[in-house]
């Protein structure tokens, strides 16, 4: 991506300005480093979209924590990325490795700090806004004003929806850009297949057969199991309930939640105060104290491999998780595990057993933007190497490439175009599904031509039936429905509150499931008298406040 990227030189100064006149007024330490930095230190003249002096930025990288994966911060991938920005735009990239499952608060801490990298990312828009407050977040506006238009790949990627989906419109300020989903599809119910081919039983397609399904998982343990039979676990739910759940509660919740009422709710992406959900919680509260649930479902957090391992080992009947979530890891899956230490015919496939009150199917879904969000913390000063890298990464070739490496050692190309993915060993391997750590404005296959993809996707897990993944690609994408992007200024009350809140969340969901039954609506009520309290329903009535003085009357956002 060689070309003359003209703004640049007769703008930067005035427009780098623009940034520090954009940020807090705050007399913090962090504001004064950041924005005295961004002044000094991204004035540099561009020849053919290459600085004259070589520039040093570091970037955010996911530790998954894989077993058999590679360094994040150094393999195959990084020094792709590393040597084409280097040619290209004369900048050195060093990634900083950040724990995958627990990155909002290991990203608290280096914004804290003052260490955070250059290029930052994180699921948690209200961690960003809180130090956006604080003055130790870039506003990109400017930037992107100055800039934008230079940008191709960026631009023609994510397009203004996703760049421009975070920006106030009261206040003019752009504080993240939104990755783009690339295949807008979410979570899946999985189950096992050759055990209800043992018991002679049909696929679940209602939630009293699903029932009726994990029902005869528990009490066919010593046939499906043998002597393991005291590790059934006829359907698994982690402590994440809100997450893994998801389907359950959100068949119990009205089809026709009015855009207004789901904003309200919606703070909290795991629908704890939706109406509906206590319904859904009884449920599982009365099927936990049936024997059908994990027991120690809640003793295990974030990044723990208990319960993967729990799968592969083959104990456990069904599950609720990510679209895909059998199928990733290449031989690691849970899916190949599954096959090589149980049988040829073990494997879990997709179903579509939770109907709401009008027999649908209905699963809620992000908008594409409702991905990573990526922002520059005021320490940065190389923005515009940054703004480059950001495009760089966006270019069809690249994302390509980082998502299907080469052939014949990461991917086949089959007869009919389609690209096959194949089990990687050693330093080509994948520490994320198609990568997507790298393809930072890009979560999901995109090969650039979407028939191609579409063609592509069953054939993108290596190990697994391209069969068993159409089948869940076809069931994931049934009766969605997709959030909208409400436009109101900054709620105050969300500052610091989203880690707090998430783990409040955690313990309300798990406190209640783990009941006993007559004990639920206590427990369930007063837990929830206790989050509201904590901060949620101020945040609800000015979610309330300010979606009457956007929206008026209107409980739409069209």
């Amino acid at each position: 991506m060689k070309r003359k990227i003209v703004a640049f030189v007769l703008a930067c100064t005035m427009g780098l300005s623009m940034v520090a006149c954009g940020s807090s007024d705050s007399a913090s330490d962090v504001t004064k480093t950041g924005t005295d930095s961004i002044e000094s230190g991204s004035a540099s003249e561009l020849v053919d979209g290459k600085f004259a002096e070589t520039k040093h930025i570091t970037v955010e990288v996911y530790d998954r924590g894989n077993d058999g994966g590679t360094d994040p911060t150094d393999n195959m991938y990084t020094e792709y990325i590393k040597k084409g920005m280097l040619e290209d735009h004369n900048v050195e990239v060093e990634f900083v490795a950040v724990p995958r499952w627990t990155e909002t608060e290991e990203i608290n801490n280096l914004l804290a700090s003052g260490g955070a990298p250059d290029i930052c990312l994180t699921y948690s828009y209200p961690t960003i806004q809180t130090y956006a407050n604080m003055g130790g977040v870039t506003d990109l506006k400017p930037l992107m004003d100055q800039y934008g238009s230079e940008l191709t790949n960026l631009q023609d990627w994510l397009g203004d929806t996703n760049i421009y989906w975070d920006l106030d419109d009261e206040k003019g300020t752009l504080w993240a850009i939104e990755g783009k989903r690339a295949n807008n599809r979410r979570i899946n119910t999985f189950i096992r297949k050759d055990w209800l081919d043992k018991l002679g039983l049909e696929e679940p397609t209602t939630k009293a057969e699903f029932y009726d399904v994990i029902c005869a998982f528990r009490d066919n343990a010593k046939e499906l199991l043998g002597k393991d039979a005291d590790k059934m676990v006829p359907f698994s739910v982690s402590f994440d309930v809100g997450w893994r759940a998801a389907l359950l509660i959100e068949s119990e919740m009205d089809p026709k939640i009015t855009d207004k009422e789901f904003y309200i709710n919606g703070f909290d992406d795991r629908k704890l105060t939706q109406n509906g959900t206590k319904t859904a919680m009884k449920t599982l509260n009365k099927w936990y104290n049936e024997g059908l649930l994990w027991k120690d479902f809640a003793l295990y957090t974030a990044g723990d491999s208990t319960e993967d391992d729990m799968m592969k080992a083959g104990y456990v009947g069904a599950f609720q998780h990510n679209w895909d979530y059998p199928f990733r890891g290449g031989d690691d899956s849970i899916q190949a595990n599954l096959k090589r230490i149980v049988g040829d015919d073990a494997k879990y496939v997709a179903v579509d057993c939770f109907e709401n009150s009008e027999g649908k199917h209905l699963k809620y879904v992000d908008s594409t933007a409702g991905d990573r969000k990526i922002f520059f913390p005021t320490t940065n000063d190389e923005p515009l190497a940054s703004l480059l890298y950001l495009d760089w990464i966006s270019a069809p070739e690249h994302i390509k490439y980082l998502q299907i490496g080469d052939e014949g050692v990461t991917h086949n190309v089959l007869e009919d175009g389609a690209i096959e993915l194949i089990p990687a060993t050693g330093d080509p391997i994948m520490n994320s599904g198609n990568n997507i750590d790298y393809t930072i404005t890009c979560n999901g296959l995109n090969l650039g031509d979407e028939d191609l993809t579409l063609l592509s996707m069953a054939h993108s897990y290596p190990a697994c039936d391209p069969e068993d993944v159409q089948k869940a690609l076809d069931i994931a994408a049934t009766d969605n429905k997709i959030a909208k992007n409400v436009k109101v200024p900054e709620i105050i009350a969300e500052n610091g509150m989203g880690e707090a809140l998430g783990s409040k969340r955690d313990v309300v969901y798990d406190t209640a499931l783990a009941a006993k039954e007559a004990d639920f609506d206590k427990v369930w009520d007063d837990a929830i008298a206790d989050y509201l309290a904590s901060g949620c329903q101020a945040i609800m009535d000015e979610r309330t406040e300010k979606f009457e003085a956007k929206y008026g009357s209107s409980t739409s956002v069209d």
